[in-house]
């Protein structure tokens, strides 16, 4: 039984291109467990920690806690920091993008311990951080370390980091879809099916076994009138989403600047590095404490932790109307003006935690501000009569995605996610529209994401195009064709040395009596010849010559050029016309990677 249970796992594995990794699939099944359990254990301190919260608010000591609190998770991040010296890229999941494309995606065990000791701390004690960025980073470091104890290779290594982050996205958000999208379109940029499927594997299984454990279904629950009009999405309602995706591209902007200038704040500060994050939460609490002195809340501030209560609350409908008459509520103007407080609070507040050195994911942030930003948004469209047929809760969904898509520059994973979320197909053109608009404006003002801004500083430049695409949308007509100097094969050598002497070219191409071409004498050519200087008026041209190297076509890709220049050890092919086989020029293997390198930038 065992061995014919091996044999359908061989042969299936074999089907799907893994003829000697099948131990992937195996391997991704036990991830999704063990992300599963990770997961649940991740969770569970946090969600005390806002029942503790909530209980904390009838108490003589509440404006001390809102105070003090995010600076004694600060100081306790800093300590945590101290005693387990890990690396540390950036926030969210930038430390495992840098380790997916700098260090093979081998990543050290103690960066999952830090990561998942300070951001609960940052969390738990009201930072403005999600859980997202966190367990991402915890499930890629134990899906990279459980391919050294298999002893991998260095793809089947970021294959399996690639599983654990999605399976801890998929337990966490019940999300398996949004963690598979967020791991090929943002982290690992591959989707090969090889990569593909034990990816999938691993976050089904986390999802189903985190939602057998803890009975979740969608994080955000949407109100009984949140789909009453469904269906009724047309045209005529696309200027005001295209209006919702501009302002929250802009707002996107707005955060993502605001994390850069608060980052680059507290590294100029001068206060001891570990002490840093404390700072961070005294001005965050000071933030807290006056937000509830001036709106006598007797409730912790929105902004603080995930925010995902305050979401929920914002994709209700039963918030901003009447639900018998369907009309605006009196005090909906008013409301409009707290939602755009809380963007404003939730952006400086992330931006405090997160530029000081606290641990925590950016999604829930964004989900709040986009939550807010449309929230806002929907109120004015409903005021001015432009919404007959809907609700402000619809475009607080919108903007959700609107504001993730933008800073994350990954419409694909944003629409995913806040899909899953919610549950809710009914507004799923307008979000996708709204995405994808938000993302080309953040992407035209801002050339770097939420995340790699840090990586820009560390030396790595990330496009949202694979390197393969890019070689297989360029064709040898983009690059620059390098004149080739022609010389006859009956020629003696020292005519090389002559026309390297008048125009300095190095690589020949050889024609016969003609003009056809007949081959290339390459520089690595000339120099042997030259070992032997005294023969050379006594070698011909058609001696030296290299009959059987590749050419090339203007029409032809650079993933196919890359592939001919790798057969060889030559610098330069010859560029040949597709239908008289003319000579046009040479493309050298510096001009390919200059141009390559060129695309990448222009992508960023």
């Amino acid at each position: 039984m065992t061995i014919s249970t091996t044999r359908l796992i061989r042969r299936l594995s074999h089907r799907l291109g893994f003829r000697r990794d099948w131990h992937l699939l195996v391997a991704a099944v036990a991830i999704g467990l063990l992300m599963a359990l990770v997961a649940t254990l991740f969770i569970a301190p946090l969600r005390w920690a806002e029942f503790a919260g909530d209980a904390l608010a009838k108490s003589p000591l509440f404006w001390l806690v809102i105070l003090l609190a995010p600076a004694v998770g600060g100081l306790l991040v800093g300590l945590v920091r101290a005693i387990i010296r890990a690396p540390n890229v950036g926030p969210g999941v930038t430390t495992i993008i840098y380790g997916v494309r700098r260090q093979r995606g081998r990543i050290r065990l103690k960066v999952a311990l830090q990561q998942w000791i300070n951001s609960s701390l940052t969390i738990a004690s009201g930072g403005s951080a999600g859980a997202e960025g966190p367990i991402a980073t915890i499930g890629g470091v134990f899906g990279s370390n459980s391919a050294r104890l298999i002893h991998s290779s260095t793809q089947t290594t970021t294959t399996l980091l690639g599983c654990g982050a999605a399976a801890g996205i998929a337990a966490v958000f019940n999300a398996p879809i949004a963690g598979i999208f967020f791991v090929m379109e943002i982290l690992l940029r591959d989707f090969s099916l090889r990569t593909f499927t034990p990816i999938v594997i691993a976050s089904v299984v986390a999802a189903a076994a985190t939602q057998g454990i803890l009975h979740d279904q969608a994080i955000f629950e949407l109100g009984e009138g949140f789909a009453q009009h469904d269906g009724n999405f047309h045209i005529s309602v696309l200027p005001l989403y295209l209006m919702l995706g501009v302002l929250c591209g802009l707002a996107a902007v707005g955060f993502i600047r605001c994390l850069q200038w608060v980052s680059k704040f507290f590294e100029k500060l001068p206060v001891p590095l570990l002490l840093k994050p404390a700072v961070g939460g005294l001005l965050l609490g000071c933030l807290g404490l006056g937000a509830v002195l001036f709106a006598g809340l007797e409730q912790l501030p929105y902004f603080y932790g995930n925010g995902y209560s305050t979401i929920t609350s914002l994709l209700q409908p039963e918030l901003y109307e009447n639900m018998e008459t369907g009309q605006l509520d009196e005090g909906a103007g008013l409301l409009a003006l707290v939602l755009l407080a809380t963007f404003g609070l939730k952006l400086l507040g992330t931006s405090l935690t997160i530029g000081s050195g606290g641990a925590g994911g950016l999604f829930a942030p964004s989900l709040l501000i986009g939550a807010s930003v449309g929230g806002a948004v929907g109120i004015g469209v409903d005021a001015m009569g432009w919404l007959p047929n809907g609700t402000p809760a619809q475009f607080a969904l919108v903007g959700m995605a609107a504001v993730v898509a933008a800073t994350t520059h990954a419409p694909l994973t944003a629409i995913l996610i806040v899909y899953e979320l919610t549950r809710s197909y009914d507004v799923i053109m307008p979000l996708m529209f709204a995405a994808v608009v938000s993302t080309l404006l953040a992407r035209w003002l801002c050339r770097d994401s939420i995340y790699s801004d840090k990586l820009r500083a560390a030396g790595l430049r990330s496009g949202s195009m694979s390197d393969l695409t890019i070689l297989r949308k360029m064709t040898v007509s983009d690059l620059s064709i390098k004149k080739a100097t022609t010389v006859p094969s009956s020629e003696t050598a020292a005519t090389l040395l002559k026309l390297t002497e008048k125009s300095g070219a190095m690589d020949f191409v050889v024609v016969d009596e003609e003009g056809n071409y007949a081959g290339m004498v390459t520089a690595e050519d000339l120099k042997a010849a030259l070992v032997y200087r005294e023969a050379i008026p006594l070698l011909q041209v058609n001696e030296l010559q290299r009959s059987k190297l590749p050419t090339v076509t203007p029409d032809e890709s650079l993933d196919v050029v890359l592939q001919k220049f790798s057969r060889c050890d030559a610098d330069s092919l010859a560029v040949l016309d597709e239908e008289d086989q003319t000579i046009i020029g040479l493309v050298t293997r510096s001009h390919l990677m200059r141009s390559y390198q060129s695309a990448l930038d222009q992508d960023d």
